[in-house]
């Protein structure tokens, strides 16, 4: 799996300060997607144990309240396998600190597509917040907390999950 960048201190892409990694691949291809420059999922660096360091340092630290996960498509189907793999050992060394995820996959899709996909089943079982949807340009509203259009929904995903239903954590 490649990535772009890892923001320290961020406080646009989720409650608290957080770590955000922004991940290489995305298949949506949105209009006037604020990171296009993510879609490609051979650009970008190679995530490598010196970046899960520098973003396990931030884990460790109190001021952070977690990782959010971004890009590109942290969903996208080449990086399932890795982000699975990157959730279930961040949720087991730091189970206190929450996993928000970005995607432009809508929850029903997701739901569908995690009896098919371990990894899928995997991430959603151990991410505690999901964006889900497309941006949608004609539904932009700079206003909005944590999503860029209206038809994204901010999903509490343990409860969702339990409840069989998806469950907003949160209000667009």
């Amino acid at each position: 799996m490649r990535y772009h960048n890892v923001t320290h201190a961020d406080m646009l892409n989720g409650e608290g300060l957080r770590v955000v990694l922004w991940v290489s691949g995305c298949s949506h291809h949105c209009t006037a997607c604020q990171n296009p420059i993510t879609w490609n999922p051979d650009d970008g660096l190679i995530v490598d144990e010196e970046v899960k360091k520098e973003i396990f340092n931030d884990l460790e630290q109190d001021w952070c309240s977690g990782i959010t996960l971004s890009g590109g498509d942290p969903l996208y189907i080449g990086n399932r396998e890795e982000i699975a793999k990157l959730v279930s050992e961040i949720k087991n060394k730091y189970p206190n600190k929450s996993i928000w995820c970005y995607t432009g996959y809508t929850w029903d899709e997701l739901i569908k597509e995690k009896k098919k996909d371990k990894n899928l089943d995997i991430i959603l079982n151990n991410i505690d917040v999901l964006i889900d949807g497309k941006f949608v340009l004609k539904l932009a509203d700079v206003k909005l907390h944590y999503v860029g259009s209206s038809n994204q929904c901010i999903i509490d995903v343990k409860n969702s999950l339990i409840n069989n239903k998806k469950i907003l954590y949160m209000e667009v």
